[in-house]
């Protein structure tokens, strides 16, 4: 037995597919050289992900546009004024906002995963956006002729059957990116709103018999865009217990960039249950200085004191560059802080007999 590690998702476009995606928005570049390009990275970021010994692969979303929106590329049905998102340093994002029914997935993520695969025999994880975070896409007014509970049905059958792509692909795992549970305390201190997010991704989640929710995992951080986050200011010890509650088997939670983990990790501990796996996280993407592999070895050290070694594995704490103009954080330093956590991981799996 060893601990498993395995990254997030994003890693951090080539200069050559940032500039293109500037120029297929700007219409100086057609879809199928666009298309070439962003395979082309795929395969780059594969395999340089398996040269680092990273035993679990992921694409690195090098062909979405953003970790929550690559399923409404195309969507017709969609104006520009949605929910806001304000991040720490004053930057934000804004979702779309859904004008009509019904509503479909335009692109479904099992479409990734098999491009992926074209390039690799190594195991591929795949992320796909939470029910939750789609959720946010209904307007405040009633869309005339299509209800927010007709849309809601709408919504579980489309990440049900996203998730069952991904499972029937192939997927070694299939991780649901939630971070808007940490956020939602941060808009709605009472927890209404977490509670109705919890209620919708299990009402989901519950589509898939015990087998499948094995390989099924939810992903907690609070934001990590331009180097910025949305909802780190919001205590864990009120979202944990909740996220906890999701019917999934791995649980892949933010911790490098706690100004507290050993508090933390005594509030995961607490909420441990058999068949599931916590994998902490050892790296911090918004952090510019690199950490060594024994700082990373040090940080699942602490781990294993709160979390019995079968139950842990290891991640980075967000994905790099979850939305594709994110260009913060450098294509190369990525990389080293996922060789440092496969290289640290694996210091602590031996420091611990494994």
């Amino acid at each position: 037995m060893s601990i498993p590690t395995e990254p997030i998702g994003s890693i951090p476009r080539p200069r050559a597919l940032l500039e293109a995606l500037a120029q297929h928005a700007e219409g100086r570049l057609d879809a199928a050289d666009l298309t070439k390009l962003q395979e082309q990275a795929t395969a780059e970021t594969l395999a340089k992900l398996e040269s680092l010994g990273s035993p679990v692969l992921v694409d690195g979303e090098q062909a979405k546009p953003s970790f929550v929106t690559y399923p409404l590329a195309g969507l017709a049905t969609l104006a520009a004024d949605g929910a806001v998102i304000p991040f720490a340093d004053g930057h934000t994002r804004q979702l779309p906002k859904l004008t009509g029914g019904p509503f479909r997935y335009q692109v479904g993520a099992s479409s990734y995963l098999r491009d992926a695969k074209r390039h690799t025999g190594l195991p591929v994880k795949q992320a796909v956006i939470a029910p939750s975070a789609l959720s946010l896409l209904y307007p405040a007014d009633p869309i005339a002729g299509y209800s927010r509970e007709a849309f809601l049905s709408d919504l579980a059958d489309e990440a049900e059957a996203d998730i069952r792509g991904c499972l029937d692909a192939g997927a070694h795992s299939v991780q649901l990116d939630f971070t808007e549970g940490r956020l939602s305390l941060k808009l709605d201190p009472s927890g209404s709103v977490l509670d109705d997010f919890i209620a919708l991704n299990n009402s989901v989640l519950d589509r898939f018999d015990a087998e499948q929710k094995a390989r099924l995992g939810v992903h907690t951080c609070p934001g990590g865009d331009h180097d910025s986050t949305h909802s780190l200011d919001i205590d864990y010890a009120e979202l944990l217990p909740k996220l906890f509650q999701l019917h999934v088997g791995n649980f892949y939670v933010q911790l490098a960039s706690e100004a507290d983990p050993e508090r933390v990790l005594g509030i995961i501990a607490d909420q441990l249950r058999p068949g599931i796996r916590v994998f902490v996280g050892v790296t911090d993407p918004i952090d510019p200085v690199v950490e060594t592999a024994e700082q990373v070895r040090d940080r699942v050290l602490q781990a294993a004191r709160y979390i019995p070694v079968e139950q842990l594995g290891t991640t980075d704490d967000c994905g790099f560059a979850p939305f594709a103009d994110d260009t913060s954080t450098s294509r190369d330093l990525a990389f080293a802080k996922i060789a440092a956590r496969v290289q640290g991981t694996a210091l602590a799996a031996a420091a611990l007999g494994l």
